[in-house]
This record gives structure tokens, C-alpha cells and sequence, in this order.
């Protein structure tokens, strides 16, 4: 099982943090996490967010692929209705290239209408938008359209996840014979629906995906008390401005751990929804991670430390007693029993 880390560089208002400093934590935590053994760096990203959630993902891997060598480079994930295809063709193959072939490029629709109203982009074409890109890029990348140089890296092209959660969506990414990589927001009941629709997907397209990721919030401490407590009020925050907000307003929906759905972002606490981090001291991250492992055939995961409102430093310490206390126990392929990759 490979582990990789999750950024989205929100600054809480009012806390006093600059909108750099989240910034200048990825650039100092990069090197270490590579010599620690995590594997892949990506980036969330929405627009005209009021706490500075990354706009521009593919600028700030750029500077991650910098300070790496093996790391892939992710974005987890871009919202294409908000791109030129061509120019984000160009751009990814770009990136590719100064990596050395470590692009991955996540992909969303999107959902916050404030998102379309600023880029000028009718949301209800949101997922026809999208699917139109991705076939340009497709086909630009390997030569069929347009003379795109350079050309990525990788063959045929870097790698396309499918950021998504409704069913026609996943039965998209299947036929586009794309991985799934599962929003963080979502609960373990509602991921084993979302991979059932998509397996049965993957099944009927004759597609066996080659990893199946997943993000969660992860913070580990010497106790779950300690872990809880630095960890959970940034948590509590992040699901209450945007996926608590946007649940209220009709745009996505966002469940408590009990199934209840949110109607007013007052709902969210960190309590209800609780089962869906993986929060708590180095014991308490294996046992949550190995109930992934064997419910979803989990191969990566992505883990989301440095968390709004944790300073750069509690968010390495997180970083460290994790790569020493919880990865060892992933080093071998899951008991037999559990749930394949494909």
C-alpha cells in the first residue's frame, strides 16, 4: 500500500496566517516527506473561496516537482469547465515534462456555483463541458488533434482520474477507463456504493483499474485525545464552510456519519462526522486504515495533514509518527480475503 499527501492551502479568516504561509509548509515538508517514503503530493483546488483554497494547482505542483524526484504530482482535483482545453493540455504536458513523466491529472466538474458565476461558466453544462475537454485533451496529447509540443512524458498520456460521485459520473470514468479517486467529504457506506456502480462499470467496459486511491483527513498524535484536539477544529471548519454550506444550499449533498443529510451548515461538528477521518494515535490510523484496505481494496492513500488551522510545524510532527509508526504496518499486500485492485 502507497501513502501520498493532500493539500489545499486554506488559511482560516481571521487567524492571522498569510495566505503564504501554507505555501511555504508544502515546499519545507516535500523533501522530508519523500525521504520518509510518501509517494505522491496532491493538490485540492476551488476559485474565489475567501480562505485562499488553491486557484491554480498546476502552478504549485510545478514548484513541488522542484523539490522532488519520485513523488508524482496530482491534482485532487482541477475543475475543467474553469479551463481552455487546449491551454490545459499544454500546460499538464508542461508539467509533465519538468517532472520527468510524474503528472497525474485529477479531474471534477465542479459544483459551487460562485465557481461558474466568476469564470463566466454556465453551471448546468458543467459535465458536458468537462467530458468535451477531456476527449481534446485526449486526443491532443497523443497526436490526433492539433500540434501540441511538447507532448507529455508519459504514454499515451498522463494519467485522467475521475474526481466524482454520481452514478452516471462513475459510470463515465469507467467508460473513459479512468481511476476513480473518491471525494473526502464521503463516508464509508456511501464509497462502497460509489465503487459497487463503478466496478460494475469497470466490469461491463472490460476495464481493470490499476489503483484505486483514496483521500481522507488523517492526523495522528501519541494519543486520540491530543490528535483530536489539534486536528479537529480545522476539520470542523472545512466542512462547515464549504461542503455544509454547499449541502444547504442544494448544490452537493453532505451526510453525517448516521446517513442524515445537512440542510443548514450549523449541523456540521466534528462528532457526526467523525467516522470518516482517520484521527487518533498511531494504533487507532492502522485500524481505520486497514477497514478501508478490506472495504474497498484501497492501494493508496492520500492523507490530508496539514489541515486549516494546524501550523505547518503540528502538521510534520503528524508527518513523521506516522511514517514511523503507522506506514510499517502496510508494507506487506493486503490478507488474502480482501478486496483486489480491479
Amino acid at each position: 500500500m502507497k501513502f501520498g499527501l493532500f493539500f489545499s492551502f486554506q488559511v482560516v479568516p481571521g487567524s492571522g496566517v498569510s495566505f503564504d504561509r501554507p505555501y511555504r509548509d508544502m515546499l519545507d515538508c516535500l523533501p522530508r516527506a519523500e525521504e520518509l517514503g510518501y509517494e505522491s503530493v496532491f493538490l485540492a483546488s476551488h476559485h474565489v473561496q475567501p480562505d485562499g483554497w488553491c486557484p491554480s494547482p498546476l502552478v504549485a505542483l510545478a514548484a513541488a516537482g522542484a523539490l522532488t524526484e519520485r513523488m508524482r504530482l496530482g491534482t485532487g482535483a482541477l475543475l475543467v469547465p474553469m479551463y481552455a482545453p487546449l491551454k490545459l493540455a499544454e500546460d499538464v504536458a508542461v508539467l509533465d515534462n519538468l517532472s520527468g513523466g510524474r503528472a497525474v491529472l485529477g479531474v471534477a466538474p465542479g459544483y459551487a456555483s460562485e465557481e461558474f458565476e466568476a469564470h463566466g461558466v454556465v453551471r448546468d453544462e458543467r459535465v458536458r463541458l468537462m467530458e468535451d475537454a477531456l476527449d481534446l485533451l485526449q486526443a491532443a496529447w497523443t497526436g490526433e488533434r492539433y500540434a501540441l509540443s511538447p507532448r507529455p512524458v508519459q504514454e499515451p498520456h498522463p494519467p485522467i482520474w475521475y474526481a466524482v460521485s454520481a452514478p452516471a459520473s462513475l459510470r463515465r470514468a469507467a467508460g473513459r477507463r479512468c481511476v476513480l479517486l473518491p471525494s473526502p467529504r464521503h463516508e464509508l457506506f456511501e464509497l462502497v456504493e460509489h465503487f459497487r456502480i463503478y466496478d460494475e462499470a469497470c466490469e461491463a467496459a472490460g476495464f481493470v483499474p490499476p489503483e484505486r486511491p483514496l483521500i481522507r483527513e488523517v492526523f495522528v498524535a501519541e494519543s486520540r485525545e491530543r490528535a483530536e484536539a489539534l486536528a479537529a477544529p480545522g476539520i470542523e471548519y472545512l466542512f462547515r464552510e464549504l461542503y455544509g454550506a454547499k449541502s444547504a444550499q442544494g448544490e452537493r449533498p453532505l451526510r453525517t456519519d448516521s446517513g442524515e443529510l445537512i440542510t443548514d451548515k450549523r449541523q456540521v461538528d466534528f462528532e457526526s462526522l467523525k467516522n470518516r477521518f482517520v484521527i487518533g494515535d498511531p494504533e487507532f490510523a492502522v485500524r481505520e486504515i486497514e477497514r478501508y484496505r478490506r472495504e474497498l481494496g484501497t492501494t493508496e492513500l492520500i492523507c490530508w495533514m496539514h489541515i486549516p488551522g494546524v501550523a505547518g510545524e503540528a502538521s510534520m510532527r503528524s508527518l513523521e509518527l506516522f511514517a514511523r509508526e503507522v506506514m510499517p504496518a502496510f508494507t506487506e499486500p493486503a490478507a488474502s480475503g480482501t478486496r483486489s485492485s480491479s
